[in-house]
């Protein structure tokens, strides 16, 4: 077996009296893809925030190529100190439902900021990965257009670049097509089939059950907090429990 890139065990969060996420243990090995489905409000999205660490957990632990980034003491989630967290970031990136692109800055800005800002890469080394990524993504001619100049599809073309500019171990997709039409989904799924023939590790959040049974090397069905079948596609979608089939009749239908 492949090492392992990330791990996540017993991981629990609350909000308030809401219990999201009750019990939850995943693991990603190198080269893997994960997809994530389930109804809304079962914890996905929760979960992805957790273990980008944009939510911190209430209970449980995380790790990446085996360097804890938190884990339970005292029956409390303990942090690594801010220069270990920092290290351990580089290793994910994570594209947005939304896109998230600042909407003042060009499409070459927006990809070569963080790498500038937050890992030290000179602005030539940045430039150059951009290039790269925007020529990879069909997108050689909108390094100086602004976000409302594009359409949904190439924006959330723009920030899977701007994620791998950052040249992650592990990308993290949080329902990267529920902002799209039909048509433009169609470009962002080429999209993340070219980076799986690229062996690049990946944990997918989605609705497209066409899409995670054709691509996902193991499928996680998730409600209410809870995984409830985990599994190879031809597992999960060939051999369903009841509340699975349920879950992917109603959407297929859909």
């Amino acid at each position: 077996m492949s090492q392992i890139y990330l791990e996540m065990n017993h991981v629990k969060k609350t909000f308030g009296e809401l219990e999201v996420l009750k019990d939850i243990s995943l693991s990603v090995h190198k080269g893997e893809v994960v997809s994530v489905i389930g109804p809304s409000g079962s914890g996905k999205s929760t979960l992805l925030r957790c273990a980008t660490m944009l939510e911190k957990m209430d209970g449980g632990d995380l790790s990446f190529l085996g360097e804890k980034a938190a884990w339970e003491e005292n029956g409390k989630c303990v942090y690594a100190n801010k220069k270990q967290l920092k290290e351990i970031r580089k290793n994910f990136g994570l594209v947005f439902q939304n896109f998230n692109l600042f909407p003042h800055y060009t499409v070459m800005k927006n990809i070569i900021d963080a790498p500038v800002c937050v890992d030290d890469v000179s602005k030539e080394e940045a430039k150059e990965r951009a290039w790269k990524l925007l020529k990879q993504l069909g997108l050689s001619d909108k390094a100086d257009a602004y976000p409302y100049q594009l359409s949904g599809g190439q924006q959330q073309r723009v920030s899977i670049a701007r994620a791998l500019a950052l040249q992650p171990k592990v990308l993290f997709f949080d329902e990267p097509t529920s902002a799209l039409d039909p048509e433009l989904t169609g470009e962002v799924l080429r999209v993340i089939r070219q980076l799986a023939d690229e062996h690049m590790t990946m944990v997918i959040v989605t609705h497209e059950m066409q899409f995670a049974k054709e691509l996902s090397d193991r499928v996680i069905f998730m409600e209410k907090g809870l995984v409830c079948q985990e599994g190879t596609p031809e597992e999960v979608f060939g051999n369903p429990n009841a509340r699975v089939k349920e879950f992917i009749g109603r959407v297929m239908q859909v």
